[in-house]
């Protein structure tokens, strides 16, 4: 037998050697395990392994707990602080995990329905009309280069704060004929601009030729309230005019009770929506002071609660989330908040926040003869799996109602301006 014989049979013997081991189970449970994992204190994270794979801890911490038997290991987060776990394979490791016990952290879950109302930064500019002048028609805000969705700061170097506040600059301007000095928040930035007020055919007053707007209102559903800090978390999505269709820009704002009074179902092509009217007690709740893509934030002004969970529940984060199973909290009739089924149908493990983390199907019955499925008015019902708060509903599929998006909890906690990692940055 020649040399290169006997290599070419030890290459063949390497090669299948290597598929053989590359298709075999503890291998293939060694690339799918997480170098990283992050837990809560008092959690248990099962996974599964292949027989003769063992894992262990690192010796010099004892914030962990583990068991495993020939197929699987459990690890007990026991306290907050930092730990490593080793796979190995015939006495060999083959991978090290890092695992962060983050302290135990709980909200209370939502679910009711609220009345929201905004107030802008200024006035905002919802469109422009036609002012029927002695010489003609002409729209002065249109001439001066205001835009939709243009918000009005100041006039004549005066903060403007509200709509009632733009009117005696106008007939002032007019009788003087002299030009308003307008400063305008636009998405590129600042913009200054002269503004000359005309005055209606037949009529004594001088117009803007602009329609303006200083507040929005409209309903919703409450998320999660952290007792401790007192933050809330709601709807899951910003608000935008309905005009304009952009984010409103947000001064301040105030959250109230609201009743649901009917529901219009939703089928393909045609979302649904929750009809309600703010409580007839008007009693505000809380305040607004964030309008962002992952929601509304605050603060409220005592505790809530929702009749079926009102005792403060962990959470998961969006790894920890799994396909399957799982609840929401809504209001479907006056203020009675109910328990419904879904499937979370998909899962998105994020780094990063980012708005669509999972995509969840109605499943209840109920719900579905009820509603058709997620309607307008839904958006912010927490997702409960597990006995752990996850999420919230966020947009329905329009062309399919039952289906829809949801957002992880965890990104809608920081923009609460709550820092569930405080404690990983200590531990560091």
């Amino acid at each position: 037998m020649t040399y290169d014989t006997i290599r070419k049979i030890i290459g063949g013997i390497l090669l299948v050697s290597l598929i053989v081991i590359g298709f075999s189970k503890p291998f293939q449970e060694y690339v799918n395990t997480p170098h990283h994992i992050t837990v809560f204190e008092g959690q248990q994270l099962d996974f599964a392994k292949a027989e003769p794979v063992t894992a262990t801890l690192n010796s010099n911490n004892d914030n962990m707990a583990i068991k495993q038997d020939a197929h699987s290991v459990s690890l007990t987060a026991m306290e907050q602080g930092k730990s490593e776990m080793f796979l190995e394979l015939a006495g060999f490791p083959i991978k090290k995990v890092d695992v962060n016990v983050l302290k135990d952290f709980k909200v209370i879950p939502g679910g009711q329905s609220i009345g929201v109302k905004l107030n802008t930064v200024g006035v905002l500019v919802v469109g422009h009309h036609q002012v029927n002048t002695t010489e003609g028609k002409a729209s002065p805000g249109d001439l001066a280069g205001v835009k939709v969705g243009d918000i009005i700061t100041e006039i004549n170097g005066k903060t403007i704060e509200k709509m009632s506040d733009v009117a005696p600059f106008v007939q002032e301007s007019g009788n003087s004929g002299k030009p308003l000095k307008i400063s305008l928040t636009r998405e590129e930035g600042k913009i200054e601009t002269e503004l000359t007020p005309l005055k209606e055919k037949g009529e004594a007053n001088f117009k803007l030729g602009l329609y303006i707007r200083d507040s929005a209102a409209g309903i919703g559903t409450m998320t999660f309230y952290h007792p401790e800090t007192k933050k809330y978390g709601a709807l899951g999505h910003v608000i935008s005019d309905m005009d304009t269709k952009r984010p409103i820009v947000v001064d301040d704002g105030q959250i109230v009770r609201s009743t649901v009074t009917s529901i219009e179902k939703g089928s393909n092509g045609n979302p649904g929506e929750k009809l309600a009217r703010f409580s007839n007690d008007k009693e505000v709740i809380g305040n607004i002071v964030r309008n962002s893509p992952f929601g509304i934030f605050g603060e409220l002004n005592h505790g809530i609660k929702n009749g079926l969970f009102d005792k403060p529940m962990p959470i998961a984060l969006s790894h920890q989330v799994k396909e399957g199973p799982a609840q929401i909290l809504t209001v479907v009739e006056d203020d009675e908040v109910q328990l419904f089924d879904i499937e979370i149908v998909s899962t998105i493990p994020q780094k990063f926040p980012a708005t669509k983390g999972m995509v969840i199907k109605v499943v209840d019955q109920k719900l579905l003869d009820k509603t058709g499925g997620i309607v307008q008015g839904m958006s912010g019902s927490p997702i409960i799996q597990d006995g752990k708060v996850i999420g919230a509903v966020t947009h329905v599929f329009v062309n399919d109602p039952t289906s829809g998006y949801g957002v992880h909890i965890e990104w809608m906690l920081n923009e609460a301006g709550i820092d569930i990692y405080e404690s990983e940055e200590k531990a560091s």
